[in-house]
């Protein structure tokens, strides 16, 4: 499976609100951030509830990647996606372990699984809250 998800029963700014924090507190950033809507709005004319895609990061795991295999640099970050789903937001993170496992160094798949282990402790505690 390409992605893990979840939908929480919050709407889109409170959600990312939550989202971001989690992720401060498990050491990932979020270093990107593409607004779906707003291109789509602005190159289309369409609109389309919120969808943003995200870029997450924990330096330290990029940097692993980078030194083992300095072009899987085009695997990173580990993007998420968060979308309006009527009065809830979806948020669906990308499974690093197919991405990374493109590479064939021991080291990347070895970040993979710890990529995926701090995506499952994020998802976990905000299901929890």
């Amino acid at each position: 499976m390409y992605e893990l998800n979840l939908t929480l029963d919050l709407p889109f700014d409170a959600a990312l609100e939550k989202v971001k924090k989690t992720l401060m507190d498990n050491h990932l950033g979020i270093v990107s951030d593409v607004d779906v809507q707003a291109i789509f709005k602005n190159k289309m004319d369409k609109c389309i509830p919120a969808y943003h895609i995200y870029g997450a990061c924990n330096p330290k795991l990029a940097d692993r990647v980078i030194s083992a295999e300095p072009n899987a640099g085009t695997l990173l970050p580990c993007n998420f996606i968060m979308r309006e789903e009527g009065d809830k937001t979806v948020v669906s993170f990308m499974n690093p372990v197919p991405v990374l496992g493109l590479s064939q160094s021991s080291e990347v798949h070895a970040v993979a699984a710890e990529a995926k282990r701090m995506i499952e402790t994020v998802m976990a505690q905000l299901k929890s809250d």
